[in-house]
C-alpha cells in the first residue's frame, strides 16, 4: 500500500498532522494502537497560551469547540493551574476563587471523582462547600462491578439521563452558585453540557475524573470522524514492528496486522508518544525508540531517570527523541530525511513548541508544514 505520507501514532498530534495534510490534498495513513493521550486528556491544552485562528479552524471543522479565556482551571485533586484554551465545556477562571458556595454532586457507588478533595481544595480558596450524592438506580447494576462504575461507562447512561440529573440538583441546590458535577456527560452528544449549565439555576462545573477521560474520547472520536471524511485511512488496534530505512531515507514500514505488506509513502512522521504508551522503552540500561532504533535524549545514569518521591516531577518523563530544526529524526547524529517527529515522544528536547497538548498540536501542524513544503 502506497501513500503520500504515513503517520505512526493516533493520539492528539498524529491526528492533527493527518488531518492537516488530508486537507492540502495528500494521501494519508495513521496506524494506531488504540489508546493515547487524549485518553488522559483534561480538557485545556497546555502551553498553549495564545489565540491562534489556525488552531480554532482545525478543531472547529471537526465539530470540537474551543473558547480562549487566560487563567486557571480546577483539577481533578481541587487545586488550579494556569490554562488559556480548552473544550466548550471546561471553565478558565479568571481567579481560583469563582463562587461563594460551591455544592459538589457526586453519584452513589461512583469512586473516581475525589469529591472531598475537590471540596477541601476548593474551601482554601475561600469557599463554603457542601458535597452530596445522588443515588440513580440506572446506575446500580454498574456498581455491582467497581470495574463497570468509570467513567466511561457512566457517560453512556449519562447522556440518556442528564434531565433527571438536573432535577436531582435542582433540589439539592440551596444558596450555592456554583455546583460542580464529574466530567461524565457529553460523551456522543456534546451538546448535553451545556443543557446541563441552562437547567440549574447555578454555575455550573465540569471537574476531571479518573481515566479515561470523557471530553478527551468524544475529542478523539470527533476528529478521527473528520480525518476519516477527509479521506484519510486509519489503521485502528494495529502497530508498526519494522521498518526499511536506507541511507538516510525510510522507504516503508511493516505492521502487525499487516505484516507481509509494507506501507510505502514520501514522508512519514512518528508520534507514539513516551512511555505510556510505548513511543518509548527501557532496559536496565538504556532508553530505546523501539520503531527506528532513533537518537534519544535521556541520563546515562538510571539512578536519575526517577525520583524516589512519587509526587515530584519524574526525570523520564522529559526524556525524548531528538530532531533537527525541522523535526526530523536524528539516528546516529544525522536526520533522517523524511522520518518527522511529533508530539510527547519528543519529550523535552524541543521546548521551543512547548509541553502536553500544546507541544502535540504545535509540532503536528510544523510537520505536516514541513512535509508540504516539499510537494
Amino acid at each position: 500500500m502506497k501513500f503520500d505520507t504515513v503517520i505512526i501514532g493516533g493520539g492528539l498530534s498524529g491526528m492533527l498532522a493527518g488531518i492537516t495534510l488530508q486537507k492540502a490534498g495528500q494521501s494519508t495513513a495513521i496506524v494506531s494502537t488504540g489508546q493515547n493521550a487524549l485518553h488522559f486528556f483534561s480538557g485545556c491544552f497546555k502551553s498553549l497560551k495564545e489565540p491562534d485562528q489556525r488552531i480554532l479552524e482545525l478543531f472547529g471543522e471537526a465539530g470540537v469547540r474551543l473558547h480562549y479565556n487566560p487563567g486557571v482551571w480546577l483539577t481533578p485533586l481541587g487545586n488550579f493551574k494556569e490554562a488559556a484554551l480548552a473544550l466548550e465545556d471546561i471553565d478558565i477562571f479568571p481567579s481560583p476563587k469563582f463562587a461563594r458556595k460551591v455544592l459538589v454532586v457526586n453519584f452513589l457507588g461512583y469512586h473516581d471523582f475525589f469529591s472531598s478533595f475537590l471540596a477541601e481544595g476548593l474551601e482554601k480558596q475561600g469557599m463554603s462547600c457542601r458535597v452530596r450524592f445522588l443515588n440513580l438506580p440506572e446506575l446500580e447494576k454498574l456498581a455491582q462491578s467497581p470495574s463497570e462504575m468509570r467513567s466511561v461507562q457512566i457517560a453512556r447512561i449519562m447522556d440518556h439521563l442528564w434531565e433527571k440529573v438536573v432535577q436531582e440538583v435542582r433540589v439539592l441546590l440551596k444558596d450555592e452558585d456554583a455546583v460542580v458535577l464529574p466530567q461524565v456527560f457529553g460523551l456522543q452528544d456534546a451538546a448535553v453540557p451545556n443543557r446541563i449549565r441552562q437547567g440549574i439555576p447555578a454555575h455550573v462545573v465540569f471537574a476531571g475524573t479518573m481515566p479515561p477521560s470523557v471530553p478527551g474520547i468524544r475529542t478523539l472520536f470527533l476528529l478521527k470522524q473528520r480525518y476519516q471524511l477527509l479521506g484519510g485511512t486509519y489503521l485502528m488496534g494495529d502497530e508498526v514492528v519494522r521498518a526499511h530505512t536506507h541511507e538516510g531515507v525510510v522507504h516503508s514500514v511493516a505492521t502487525r496486522n499487516f505484516d507481509n505488506h509494507y506501507l510505502e509513502a514520501d514522508n512519514f512522521i512518528l508520534s507514539t508518544g513516551g512511555y505510556f504508551s510505548k513511543g518509548l522503552v527501557s532496559n536496565p540500561f538504556q532508553v530505546v525508540e523501539p520503531v527506528f532504533g532513533l537518537d534519544v535524549d535521556y541520563k546515562e545514569d538510571r539512578n536519575q531517570w526517577y525520583n524516589p518521591s512519587f509526587k515530584e516531577d519524574q526525570p523520564y518523563m522529559h526524556f525524548g527523541v531528538k530532531a533537527d530544526e525541522k523535526l526530523r529524526a536524528l539516528k546516529d547524529g544525522q536526520p533522517l530525511e523524511n522520518l518527522y517527529v511529533t508530539g510527547s515522544v519528543l519529550g523535552d528536547t524541543r521546548p521551543d513548541f512547548g509541553f502536553a497538548a500544546g507541544q502535540a498540536i504545535r509540532t503536528a501542524i510544523f510537520a505536516a508544514d514541513q512535509i508540504l513544503k516539499k510537494a
